[in-house]
This record gives C-alpha cells, sequence and structure tokens, in this order.
C-alpha cells in the first residue's frame, strides 16, 4: 500500500468514528474507539516480540 492509500484509508476510519460520534456516541465512547483503531495500526505494525505489550494496552483500554 502507498503511503497516499494508507493515509485516506486511516481518515475514512476516523471520519467515520467521529460521524457515529455526532449521532450521539459519548466522548468516552469515541475517545475508546479511537484508542482501539490506532492500537490495531500499531499491533500490525510492531515487531512480534511488542505484540504481548499491545494487547495488554488493547485490555486496558477496554477496561476504562
Amino acid at each position: 500500500m502507498k503511503p497516499k492509500e494508507k493515509a485516506l484509508e486511516l481518515y475514512n476510519r476516523y471520519e467515520q468514528l467521529g460521524r457515529d460520534f455526532t449521532r450521539g456516541v459519548s466522548m468516552k465512547e469515541f475517545a475508546k474507539q479511537c484508542a482501539l483503531t490506532a492500537l490495531d495500526e500499531i499491533s500490525e505494525h510492531c515487531y512480534q516480540v511488542m505484540k504481548p505489550f499491545w494487547k495488554e494496552v488493547r485490555q486496558e483500554v477496554g477496561k476504562l
């Protein structure tokens, strides 16, 4: 994937979250969904040795 395509993909994912927010999703839920979206990207591209750490971070976000 080219950088421009990835940028557009990320933009579209966050734009959809923003639309959901304006439809009554709480700020807390919006922030959690943004964090989870970022964690998806990080987990997809991080070194294998770091995956357990990011998995724990995801679990902690779920508890917020």
